[in-house]
This record gives C-alpha cells, sequence and structure tokens, in this order.
C-alpha cells in the first residue's frame, strides 16, 4: 500500500558513471511501469533510488521533453480509463429516473417515467461524489509520488522552461480528462449531484455535507490555465449554483408572499438567509457566501419588504400597535441589509407617527370644539383637560417609540432623526401646542408634583423638556410659561421654588440664558419683594400699631412680568377709603426708600382674605382683589338692600369684563353664592340686582371663591389673538435687532446670506417666516440702519 506522508524524499544527483548515452525508451519503461505499480497500490515494492537516477539521467542526456510529454500521455490515457471504467457507470445510475416493469401477462414490459425518490436520488448521488473523490484522493497521492522521482526535471526543465510542476501538471491533468470529459461528461454530473442535493436540503432533507464539502475543496483545488484567482469551482460551478439560486428564490419570493403573513414573511426570510450563510460556510465556498446572500436579499427583500411593511392586515401599524417587538426586530434587520439608509422603513415609520399624531391633535381640536362631547369632563374642565389629555398622550407616544427604537433597533441614528423629525412635524401642526405644555407644566408645578420625592418630579419635568425641544416657536411657550408662572408665583400656589428653579435650569440647559433672564428675574423680584414686605411691617408696627388690615405688595419689575404698560391701564379700581389709607401708606414708605421710581397698581393680579359674618356663623373667604372691592361695598347697606349693576360699576370703576366674571363668581356659582342676583341667571345684566345672602352656609370655614374666568385655564379665542399679537411684535423686535447685530458685524451683506444668518440666530426662539425677515429689511432701510448698494440692489451696507 502506498503512504500519503506529506514529507518529499530528499535525494542527492547520483555520480556520473556513465557518460554514454541511454536509451529512452528502456528508461521509459521502467518509469512508466513504475508509476502503473503506484496507481495499483503497490508503491511498497519499488526502489525510488533507482527510479530517481533513472528520471534524473534522461534529463541529463537531454530527454526531458520527451520525459515531460511521455508523462502527460501515461497519466491521460490512465485517467480516461478511470472515467470509463470507474466513473461512467455510476453516472448513468443517477441520472436514470426510469423504471422497467412488467405489465400484463405474456411477458411483455412497458417503460414507464417513475422520478427518483429523495432518498435514491440522495443516495445516487452522493455514491458518484464518492468515486470521483476517491479517484481523486488517489490521482493526488500518485502525483506527489512521481513528482518525488521526477523532482530533478521540476528543478531544471520545468523551471528553465517556466512549465506547470509535475504535481500542477498532473492536477491539470485531472480537471482536462477527468472533470471536463467529453465523452462523459462527470463535471457536468458532479455540478449536478450537488445542486440537487442543495436543493433537496433547501425542502428539508438531510444530506452528506461532508462529502459534498470533499468534492468541492477538489473543485477549488483545480485551477484554471492562464487565469489568475480562477478554479473550476469558481468558472463552471458556481455560475450554476447562482444561476439556479436565482431560480429559485425568485419562486420562493412569490409563494412567500402569497402564502404567509408578514410575521411569517419575516421569520422565513430570516431562515433563508441563515440556511444560505451556513451552506456556504460550512460545505460550500466562503467566497459564494456573499454572492448567495445578495441574491436572497434581492428577491425575498428588496422586491417585496415594502408590501410587507405596508401590509393593511399584519404590517408595520399592525406590528407598532400591537407591540410585536420581535417582528419589528426582523423588519430593521432585513431593510438595513438591503439599505444602509433604510430608507423604506424610516418612511413608513414616519408616515404611521403623523398619522396617530393627527389623531391626537384631532381629538384635542374636537375636545375644545365641543366640550359636552368630552367623557367624563365637565363643560367647563374639557379644554383643560384637552390640553393635559394632549400633552400625556404625545408623551406616551414618544415613549412607545423611544421603546421601539431602543429595543428593536439598536437606537439607530437614522431612524431616530426620522422620529424626530415625525414628531416635530405633528406637534408644530397643533397651534395650541405651546400652550398646552405650559398647562401640563403648571399643573404639576401647583399641584401634580406634591408627594413625589426630587427623582420623581425630575422625572415628570424631563417629559416635559422632551416635548419643549420638539416645539418650533419656542417664544410662543416662553410668554405662556411666564404667564403661568406669575400666577403661581403672586398666588403662592407653587409647591415649591427648589422645583420651579430646577425647571428653570433645564430650559436654561436646553434654549441658552437668554430664555430664562425674565423667569429668573421674576424669581428675583418676589424675593426682593418678600425682604421689602418684612421691613414694611416693621415700619407699620412703629408709625401705625393700631392697624387691623394686613397687607402684603410684590413689587414686580415691568419688564420681566408678561403684564405690559397698556394692561395694568385697563385694569383700573376705585379702592374702599380703608384700602386706599394703607396703599398710600406702603406708597410714601416705597417712595422714601426709591426715589424717582414710580408703581402702578395692578388689581386684577392680587388676592385677598377677608372675614365675613353670617346668620349662622363667620366665614373666612379668599378672593380676588376685584371680588374683595365689590364685597366691601355691601358693609354699609342695610339687610335686603341692594345694589343694580351700573352702581356697583360707578363705585368700583371695575372694567366690564372683570367685573362681569368676579359677580359671577360670587352670585353664581351654587357654592359660592355669596351674593344673591335677581333675577338669577348665568349671565350677568346691567339691569340685575345683587343683595348680599346672609343666609350662606357652608362645612368650610375658609372658603376659597375662585374666578370664573380661571376654572377654565385654556386661552379664549379673543385671549389668543391677543397673545399671537404680543409675541408677533416680540418677534418684530428681535428681528430688527438681529438684523442690525449681523449688518454691524459683517458691514456688507447679500441679501439671501442675509436672511439666512438672520434665520440662524433666531430659530432657538422661533422659527422665523422669509416674508417677516423682508418685511423687517425693508423696515431697516427706511430708518437707516443699512443701505443698499449702488451697484447691486441685493447687496446691504450698514450705516453706523
Amino acid at each position: 500500500m502506498m503512504s500519503s506522508g506529506k514529507s518529499r524524499v530528499k535525494m542527492r544527483p547520483p555520480r556520473n558513471r556513465d557518460s554514454g548515452d541511454v536509451n529512452f525508451d528502456d528508461s521509459w519503461g521502467v518509469l512508466s511501469t513504475a508509476m502503473q505499480e503506484m496507481y495499483r497500490k503497490n508503491a511498497s515494492r519499488l526502489s525510488y533510488e533507482e527510479l530517481y537516477r533513472t528520471a534524473y539521467t534522461l534529463v541529463l542526456k537531454k530527454h526531458a521533453e520527451r520525459l515531460y510529454n511521455s508523462f502527460k500521455t501515461f497519466v491521460a490515457q490512465h485517467l480516461r480509463e478511470i472515467v470509463g471504467s470507474e466513473l461512467a457507470p455510476l453516472a448513468s445510475n443517477t441520472t436514470n429516473s426510469l423504471l422497467t416493469s412488467t405489465i400484463g401477462g405474456g411477458g411483455l414490459t412497458s417503460t414507464i417515467a417513475v422520478p427518483l425518490a429523495a432518498a435514491d436520488k440522495r443516495e445516487g448521488g452522493i455514491r458518484f461524489l464518492k468515486a470521483a473523490k476517491a479517484q481523486w484522493d488517489d490521482h493526488c497521492l500518485c502525483m506527489r509520488m512521481i513528482s518525488d522521482i521526477l523532482m530533478y526535471m521540476d528543478r531544471v526543465y520545468c523551471k528553465e522552461l517556466q512549465l506547470p510542476l509535475i504535481y500542477d501538471a498532473g492536477l491539470a491533468l485531472f480537471r482536462d480528462h477527468v472533470v471536463r470529459n467529453n465523452e462523459f461528461q462527470v463535471g457536468e454530473h458532479i455540478y449536478a449531484i450537488i445542486l440537487d442535493q442543495i436543493q433537496l436540503e433547501r425542502d428539508g432533507d438531510i444530506v452528506d455535507t461532508s462529502t459534498i464539502k470533499a468534492t468541492v475543496l477538489m473543485l477549488e483545488s483545480l485551477t484554471e490555465d492562464k487565469i489568475d484567482g480562477e478554479t473550476v469551482y469558481s468558472r463552471s460551478f458556481e455560475p450554476k449554483y447562482l444561476r439556479s439560486s436565482v431560480d429559485f428564490y425568485t419562486a420562493e419570493a412569490e409563494k412567500l408572499a402569497r402564502e404567509c403573513d408578514s410575521s411569517q414573511y419575516l421569520i422565513k426570510t430570516e431562515k433563508r438567509l441563515q440556511e444560505e450563510y451556513f451552506r456556504a460556510m460550512s460545505y460550500l465556498s466562503v467566497t459564494s457566501e456573499p454572492k448567495i446572500t445578495k441574491i436572497v436579499e434581492e428577491n425575498l427583500i428588496t422586491k417585496n419588504i415594502v408590501s410587507v411593511i405596508k401590509s393593511d392586515t399584519y404590517g408595520l401599524t399592525f406590528m407598532i400597535s400591537n407591540d410585536r417587538f420581535d417582528d419589528l426586530k426582523r423588519v430593521y434587520r432585513l431593510c438595513k441589509r438591503v439599505d444602509p439608509e433604510k430608507t423604506d422603513l424610516r418612511s413608513a415609520m414616519m408616515a404611521r407617527i403623523i398619522q396617530q399624531g393627527g389623531e391626537i391633535n384631532q381629538d384635542a381640536l374636537e375636545c375644545l370644539k365641543h366640550p359636552d362631547k368630552s367623557k367624563g369632563v365637565t363643560a367647563q374642565n374639557a379644554a383643560t383637560a384637552a390640553a393635559f389629555k394632549w400633552v400625556e398622550e404625545v408623551l406616551g407616544l414618544k415613549e412607545k417609540y423611544d421603546r421601539i427604537l431602543n429595543e428593536t433597533m439598536d437606537g439607530d441614528n437614522q431612524v431616530q432623526t426620522s422620529l424626530t423629525n415625525a414628531f416635530s412635524s405633528f406637534i408644530n401642526k397643533m397651534n395650541r401646542c405651546s400652550e398646552f405644555l405650559s398647562l401640563f407644566i403648571d399643573d404639576n408645578l401647583k399641584k401634580g408634583l406634591k408627594g413625589k420625592t426630587e427623582d420623581e418630579a425630575e422625572a415628570v419635568l424631563d417629559r416635559a423638556i422632551t416635548l419643549f425641544r420638539y416645539i418650533t416657536d419656542k417664544d410662543m411657550f416662553e410668554t405662556y410659561y411666564k404667564t403661568h408662572l406669575a400666577k403661581r408665583l403672586l398666588g403662592g400656589r407653587s409647591i415649591s421654588d427648589d422645583v420651579e428653579r430646577m425647571m428653570i435650569t433645564k430650559l436654561k440647559m436646553e434654549v441658552g440664558f437668554s430664555f430664562t433672564t425674565k423667569l429668573e428675574g421674576m424669581f428675583k423680584d418676589m424675593k426682593v419683594s418678600n425682604d421689602m414686605m418684612q421691613d414694611y411691617k416693621a415700619h407699620v408696627q412703629n408709625t401705625d400699631p393700631e392697624r387691623t388690615i394686613e397687607m402684603s405688595v410684590s413689587v414686580l419689575t415691568s419688564t420681566n412680568w408678561p403684564v405690559s404698560l397698556s394692561t395694568i391701564e385697563s385694569h383700573t379700581c376705585v379702592y374702599p377709603p380703608e384700602i386706599e389709607r394703607i396703599k398710600r401708606s406702603f406708597e410714601k414708605f416705597y417712595v422714601d426708600r426709591h426715589s424717582g421710581r414710580v408703581l402702578t397698581w395692578n388689581p386684577n393680579m392680587g388676592n385677598a382674605d377677608i372675614r365675613v359674618t353670617f346668620r349662622k356663623r363667620k366665614h373666612e373667604l379668599n378672593v380676588s382683589t376685584y371680588a374683595m372691592v365689590i364685597l366691601m361695598l355691601f358693609n354699609d347697606l342695610a339687610d335686603g338692600e341692594s345694589l343694580r349693576y351700573e352702581e356697583i360699576k360707578a363705585a368700583t370703576s371695575i372694567p366690564d369684563n372683570e367685573l362681569i366674571r368676579n359677580l359671577q363668581s360670587l352670585a353664581v356659582v351654587p357654592k359660592t353664592r355669596i351674593l344673591i342676583k335677581q333675577p338669577m341667571s348665568k349671565d350677568i345684566s346691567p339691569t340685575d340686582r345683587f343683595s348680599f345672602n346672609l343666609g350662606f352656609e357652608s362645612q368650610y370655614i375658609r372658603i376659597k371663591i375662585p374666578t370664573v374666568a380661571y376654572i377654565n385655564k385654556t386661552e379664549t379665542d379673543s385671549e389668543r389673538k391677543g397673545t399671537m399679537d404680543k409675541v408677533d411684535e416680540l418677534r418684530r423686535y428681535q428681528t430688527d435687532a438681529a438684523i442690525v447685530r449681523i449688518m454691524k458685524a459683517r458691514k456688507t451683506l447679500e441679501h439671501n446670506i442675509l436672511v439666512a444668518e438672520v434665520t440662524g440666530q433666531l430659530s432657538s426662539h422661533f422659527h422665523p417666516d422669509a416674508a417677516l425677515i423682508k418685511k423687517r429689511i425693508d423696515a431697516m432701510l427706511e430708518r437707516e440702519y443699512i443701505e443698499r448698494s449702488a451697484e447691486n440692489r441685493q447687496v446691504y451696507h450698514y450705516l453706523a
């Protein structure tokens, strides 16, 4: 038996004992006989030293060419014989799909076509592959032994003429006379068998992967002449394998799309990808893996992923709505394979978010238009409830998609950007988003965070900041937030100054110092006012110790607070004499300390605690300043006497809108009916009469009477219009300032660049409209802050 050891025999050239010529035929006869014995597995009988000396002598005597060609002829003939005797019979058996059977009597036979069973097909093909592999192994072993005895020819003749070495030439002969045998088509049989085995495995059968792997290694070992890097595998087998795979996966894609829902389609697609990967890595070539993967991806993913995502029944919408996170992971992984940008997935998710957000917006608007349809909410509180519901639903939606992003898509930055754009889109379509968010924060800072730990309170504020980031018109939010903050500070309704400052710090981190300067100024005013009131109380004790009425005043810097001078002037009031005297006392105290300053009183922002004696008991009422002024009028009336609306108005000078609100609070709301209105109705008219309700009863000693207008904390249409007018005015000032600031720094600038830079500077506060910027540029031209260039009217120059 032959040994398959890898070490090559090392022989020294024999001494040249015979200087005469040699007979080639005799020497070749010895060598060819030895080669024949090697193929017959009788190599142990041979003398390698003698055979090497014979081959060496032939090369030395200039017979190398004949020896090289004779070797090739001998091996080629032997391989052709092997194909005919060993492989051809097996090849015919593997392709025979017909069985001969006897039908009827009389020895008649009929041939009927019967497909080979999967097991027969598998076993027959494997037998052929094993036989081909056995011949390959024997041939390689013989080539190693032959190359040992022809080593001198390799070193001298083949190297000099750049011919294939003996071993390599032997492999090429196997390729040409076995694998590419024209008569018996051995290679085509090998390719067909491997493809059949692959198809059987794809259909769920079990195949002999080790035999297939060994055959593939054989095909990879057979290189192509004069084609670098090409092998029989890559040149002949792989194209057939890839073409058959295209046909299979084209049909597979149609079948899966027809028979499977989206979830099953995704599962089976991933399974096919895994199968092809392991197939290529385990018994095909590693070089085939990216090629077959691309075929699967093109047919199962690229062609059908959009219809899978957009499926009306089990598509992306169904997966998101039903928290099908496993399916969402598969969608993400598959989309990422064929499109690094994940365009289809991101578009579908954006569309779904915008749709859901639109529904949330529409529900909120319906609640505002038809408050009676709000389930479980009174008509008065429906608008405020709609605001809270909108914020909670938007935040809930954001939290859901954050979870989807992090748990199913690895926090993908591109997907996150798309989600951000989608949320920003539908949030800013809600024209009351700033007001709603400010109301949400206001409610939490007044009572919602009561009893919560610092960490819990911070988590709630962080949720609000999350929504704040999406709002483009941050100056609108600032307007509402200042108004709500003012009411909390002046009414003493904030649960904690620390939490208030925490919120302001978070806003500062988001949009910068300039955004929160006035908010911080409001806190500073309150602290200064508290310190001042301590000094004032000490002053009163020294100058007027008999005073029975206590007064607390908050002195506000008009530029910090959301109250313009025009608004203050509209809130006029004639105070009762005792209140007027205390008011003037404080004014004198303040002016003495701050010479040159002017105090303007704003009664609509204040409140008062008054003790009222009714028939059964005394109560302490907490009312607005206006309500206090109204109630004080009834001190001078006898029991049963009344005042007309016009009389109250003349005596107090309270504006109509404020007077109506406060009279509704005192005379219409059943639980706080301190006054009796005649005739009794919800609306207040100039002919109504009001009298003191001596028989008022309540189980509480201290009663808070809110102003009717503040029960529904959202703005009315007219109030909203006023807010928008103020914001628009402020935006004009900010735009003007930005234009002047930029032009002062740049001196000369082209129109489009100026517009772009102004937009960039203002975008942190609001998204400026190009038309607004153009109007403000025209205003700056009229006011001669800038001028147009004489050479180019699209260029502006700054005027110092």
